[in-house]
Formats: structure tokens, C-alpha cells, sequence
């Protein structure tokens, strides 16, 4: 099944903000990067990432097929809230001031700043751009542009979430002519590196008068005016509603850096749409591109097969990687009742069968999520540390009661545990809430039954789903599956017009102000934030907060994981299930890859950046 797939941070820019979102040292310096809590892998004066082949030729084109859930896009501006913009648009257009790398945590290399500087205090950072960087149409990168960058994405055209995750930035001044200084309300040691990692635009782009009111367009107004970055490929062919190609620019600015030498090899890269998972699937078959990520167990188990596969064009491959496990969940919307209610919640999470799902239709191929965090040093395990419990004790009223006990973890229906131990458990807490079958039906006090609504914008999604309804049936509830086109899907998402609905939320290694927008109480009531379950606890605030501003990495540490502890516990997610290892199915005649993949990149990118085209294969 391929979900909606949501990462800290990625609702707002490119993945590259996604990778930055890091920590970094509380010391005053100037540096070709930023570390967490120590050394850079790469010292200064380093040629390139050890993970690419830095003489790997340039050539070819790269096809790419796009599994984003709308089928199509109709605009170029992947920052405004309207519309759907095509996939990748973000991460090979733009550059941001700083880059990180695919084979370490926490670590952050300028790109289009050639230096950066912590304030002692916390309370700035300053970049130094280069003055070789160039946009597309050939104008320098200048400091005016990374501030019209800045006040734009703040301003009232884009996604609130800006203003969540930027909500610490007190303001940008500019310097001189290429160095501007970020100015920050508190010090926070992710800012620098999350406002380095924050894209770049031309001041240039959709700068023209509308002749409708004679005046500068806003920026919602910005829709297929071609984007002026300055990374490595620019728009070429475009068929709506068939296919993008992305040209390289044989003229990038940074072809040569050390953070880009070895990537952007392709001299195309063109993603082609289908308007569902079957034709896809069948155009892979035929060769009608190059790369298929697959999310469905099924699909990889039982039909990626055929006569290419046979001949060895094409090559099914998994790739172990040590990512996050991220937390897919069931998302439970806690503004609606009786989802307001967490007896309730738990008692909906008990009926949820996942050892017999992933034996009978997973082919064991997947691994329960167990928490926030998962695959990382901030996920909480066991009884709570005494500075966990130090932290902990002052909101405990505030908190489940179970937060301050052992870490949370999902009820499993294997070994000595049953599904049927189970339901009697959630029976226990429908009573305690009030709600008591009647006639076969859960119904509360004044005798209305138990409905809930699970909110898809796929069909084939009813599969999944349905083991879960059949259990909660056995309690009385009823849960009516509801598929809705993908425009009518993201409207009620940004409403929060749901009361389940199923999300993959990506993890991350380095948790910071993000999780604001994921759990704060802010973000609940802003519409189009990334706060789905409508989590509103001033505890949980106040954890995001010590956790962003820990001055210390065993600060850190115990904040993220007493966050886990708090949100887990809240039981506002049903965790689902996660892998270790990115499925690819891949033409060999057509690309070449190098040896191995870095463990943190995320799927198809790490093809994207890295891979190469093969020599023509000889008859």
C-alpha cells in the first residue's frame, strides 16, 4: 500500500531541510559545515562524499516514474498551498546554504555558502555565500535573495507550516552584498542549520506585473512562471498529465563543489505519470522507465516478475539501509469525539491484529513501529531514566499516567498474548467510558452507536484496513471506509475533516522544532499544519522545548525520548509497520549504480543524486 508520506519538516521545503534539521555546536566558529555534538566526518578541503564515484560520466537520461497519490500536477511552485506540483521539483531545482550528506547523522556542508558562523550566544548565525553561485538565468546568488526567500516563505501565500518550524527566527539582515545573518528569538541549537537548509529562489521569479491590477504579482499568483534556482537541472519538456523531464544545466555553478561532485550525472530526468498502481506496474514491465520503488509487499513479492526480469534487464534489488523507522500510523483525530477520549483510542488500537496481517498478507516483510523514534538514540525503552523522570514529574498532571511508567509498546496478539486477551481489554475501557453494547451495537449513554470514518484517497487501501474493521465489528463499533478522490482527500486533510485516516510520517535521527508543527498545540488549531491528531498538551510543548533547546546531547536525549514516552502513551497513532531495507526494481542495461548505498539516503534520491547512465549495451 503506498501511503501519504509525511517527514518532519518535508511538508515545508525539499528533502535537503529534511536532512539538515540538526544541532549544532554552541560555540562561535566559522566552518566549511556543522557537526552534532562533535567532529564533521568531512574536514575541511575535502573533494567529494564517499559514497559517490566522483568521476562517474554525465550522460544519458534517468526514467523515473512518480508515486505521488495525485496523478497529475498543475503548477511549478511546490511552496505555495494550492495545487500539486510535480515530484522531485524541490530537490533538483533549488539549492539551500548548506547540504547534507547521505552517509552521516547530524551533519550539515555549505553549498551555496562557502562558510558559516554561530554566534557565541546562540542567538545568530551568519552565512558567507559564494561568489560563484549562479541562477538559471545567470544572475549571482545575493543576499537579497536569500532574505526575499526568507520574507516570502514567511508571507501569507505559503503553508503556515513556515511559520510553525520558523516560528524562533526573529528576522534576516542582510550583511553586505553575500552574507546575511539569521537572528534567532531564543537560543536553539537546530536554527542555523534549519534555516541553512531552507531553499533559495530568485527574486526574479514571477517578479512580473499582473495586467489584470497592474501590480507585482503575490505569490500565489506564481503558479507555472518557471522557477529560478540555482541547482543542477532546470524544467525541459513538459506533457501535462503524461510527463515532466528535468534538463541538466551543463553551466550549474556547482558542479564542482565538493558536496555536488559525483552527483546530478544524468543529462535527463524525465518521471512519467499513471493514474494507478496496476499501470504502472505494467509500464515497468514493458521498459517504459528505469526505477520503481515499491511500497506494497505484495506487488514485490507476487508481481514484479516477466521476460525482462527473466533476461536480466531488469533487476529487482533491497537495499538495507539504517534510516529512522519513521512512525506510519493510524491517525486518530482527537478534535472529534469520541476520538477526544483515550480510553476510547487505546480500547480502537487493542482491536488492531498486525502479527496475523503481517503473516497473512505482508508476507513478513515488515516490522511493527514501536514509537517516535524508532532506529534511533532518542527512542525511550524500558522504565523512564531518573532525568527522564526528573523532567516528567513536574508535567505528570498533565500526562497519561502510563508516560512516566514503561515505554510504550504496541499489544501483540503472538506468544502468550492473544487477539481475543485483547478485546476483552477494549471492552474493559468502553465500559469505563461510558459506552456498552447494545444489540450488538456500541452505543454511549444517550444511545448513540459508535461510527467512525476511515478517510482514503485509494480504493485498494480497503484491503488493508479491512482485517482492522472486522475486529472492531466484534466490539460494536462500526468503522466505514470512505475512498475520495486525491483533490478532496488533501482539502479534508488540511482541514482536519477526518476522524481516521492512515499517514507515513518519516523519522528522523535529530528531532527539533518540527515536532512543533507534528504535536504542538499551536499547530492543532492552524489549519494545514502537520498536526493531524490534534494533539493540544502544554506537556508535550513543553518537552518539544526542552528538547530543541538542550544545550547538551544527554539533555537532548532524555527530552526526545520523554516526548516519546508522552505522545506514545496519549494513544493519538496506532502504529503500523516499517522496513529496512528500500525496494527498487531497475533497468541494469540502462544505469550503473555505485558499490553501495549510504545508509541514511532516503529510496529513490540516493538513484537520483548518485547513479549514472550505462555505456549503450552491444547486440
Amino acid at each position: 500500500m503506498h501511503l501519504p508520506r509525511i517527514r518532519p519538516g518535508q511538508r515545508l521545503v525539499s528533502t535537503s531541510l529534511a536532512a539538515l534539521l540538526v544541532l549544532c555546536s554552541p560555540l562561535g566558529w566559522a566552518a566549511h559545515g556543522y557537526a552534532l555534538w562533535g567532529q564533521l566526518k568531512y574536514p575541511d578541503g575535502f573533494t567529494h562524499f564517499d559514497y559517490v564515484n566522483p568521476q562517474a560520466p554525465k550522460g544519458g537520461e534517468l526514467r523515473l516514474v512518480s508515486n505521488q497519490r495525485a496523478s497529475t500536477f498543475d503548477k511549478y511552485n511546490p511552496f505555495t498551498l494550492r495545487g500539486n506540483g510535480p515530484a522531485y521539483l524541490s530537490n533538483l531545482m533549488f539549492d539551500s546554504l548548506l547540504s547534507g550528506a547521505l552517509d552521516e547523522t547530524g551533519a550539515a556542508y555549505g553549498l551555496l555558502a562557502e562558510d558559516v558562523q554561530a554566534a557565541p550566544d546562540g542567538l545568530s548565525a551568519t552565512f558567507r555565500l559564494r561568489s560563484t553561485a549562479r541562477f538559471h538565468n545567470g544572475d549571482p546568488v545575493l543576499a537579497a535573495d536569500v532574505k526575499h526567500t526568507f520574507d516570502t516563505l514567511l508571507g501569507p501565500h505559503t503553508s503556515p507550516v513556515y511559520k510553525t518550524v520558523l516560528a524562533d527566527v526573529a528576522g534576516l539582515d542582510v550583511i553586505d552584498e553575500r552574507t546575511v545573518r539569521y537572528r534567532f528569538k531564543v537560543p536553539n541549537r537546530e536554527l542555523p542549520l534549519t534555516v541553512g537548509g531552507l531553499p533559495v529562489f530568485s527574486r526574479a521569479w514571477g517578479n512580473e506585473v499582473d495586467p489584470a491590477t497592474g501590480q507585482r504579482k503575490t505569490f500565489d499568483k506564481v503558479v507555472t512562471d518557471i522557477p529560478i534556482g540555482s541547482g543542477p537541472y532546470k524544467i525541459g519538456p513538459v506533457s501535462f498529465g503524461k510527463d515532466i523531464t528535468y534538463v541538466r544545466d551543463p553551466a550549474y555553478w556547482g558542479r564542482d563543489l565538493p558536496v555536488r561532485r559525483g552527483t546530478a550525472n544524468f543529462d535527463r530526468i524525465t518521471v512519467k505519470i499513471y493514474r494507478d498502481n496496476t499501470a504502472r506496474l505494467e509500464a515497468l514491465k514493458a521498459g517504459e522507465f528505469d526505477l520503481m520503488r515499491f511500497f506494497s509487499a505484495g506487488d514485490w513479492a507476487r508481481r514484479v516478475t516477466g521476460r525482462k526480469f527473466d533476461s536480466g534487464e531488469l533487476v529487482k534489488g533491497e537495499f538495507t539501509h539504517r534510516l529512522p523507522t519513521g512512525f506510519q500510523s493510524y491517525v486518530l483525530n482527537t478534535r472529534r469525539k469520541p476520538l477526544d477520549d483515550i480510553r476510547v483510542r487505546e480500547a480502537l488500537g487493542l482491536a488492531m491484529d498486525y502479527e496475523w496481517m503481517n503473516r497473512q498478507m505482508f508476507y513478513n516483510a515488515y516490522q511493527r513501529v514501536q514509537g517516535l523514534f524508532g532506529n534511533t538514540d532518542c527512542s525511550a525503552t524500558g522504565l523512564p531514566s531518573p532525568q527522564e523522570l526528573a523532567l516528567l514529574e513536574p508535567l505528570r498532571a498533565q500526562l497519561p499516567p502510563a508516560a512516566l511508567g514503561p515505554a510504550y509498546r504496541p499489544p501483540r496478539t503472538d506468544g502468550d498474548n492473544s487477539l481475543r486477551q485483547n478485546l476483552r481489554r477494549a471492552q474493559a475501557l468502553l465500559r469505563e467510558a461510558g459506552w456498552s453494547v447494545q444489540d450488538g451495537v456500541l452505543k454511549n449513554a444517550q444511545g448513540q452507536p459508535m461510527v467512525l470514518e476511515y478517510l482514503d484517497s485509494n480504493e485498494v487501501g480497503a484491503r488493508v484496513v479491512a482485517p482492522w474493521i472486522r475486529n472492531l465489528e466484534k466490539l460494536g463499533v462500526t468503522l466505514r471506509f470512505r475512498p475520495v478522490d486525491f483533490a478532496l482527500y488533501q482539502q479534508r486533510l488540511r482541514t482536519f475533516d477526518f476522524d481516521v485516516l492512515t499517514l507515513a510520517f518519516g523519522g528522523t535521527h535529530n528531532p527539533g522544532s518540527e515536532y512543533a508543527d507534528l504535536f504542538g498545540s499551536q499547530a492543532a488549531k492552524t489549519p494545514d499544519s502537520g498536526n493531524f491528531t490534534g494533539i493540544a498538551n502544554p506537556a508535550v510543548d513543553t518537552l518539544i522545548t526542552r528538547m530543541t533547546s538542550a544545550k547538551t546531547q544527554p539533555e537532548f536525549l532524555t527530552a526526545c525520548r520523554a516526548l516519546d514516552r508522552a505522545i506514545t502513551h496519549s494513544h493519538v497513532l496506532i502504529p503500523q509497520w516499517s522496513a529496512t531495507t528500500h525496494r527498487m526494481a531497475y533497468n541494469a542495461w540502462r544505469l550503473e549504480r555505485p558499490a553501495q548505498m549510504p545508509p541514511y539516503a532516503p529510496g529513490e534520491i540516493w538513484a537520483i543524486d548518485t547513479w549514472w547512465a550505462a555505456p549503450p549495451k552491444q547486440d
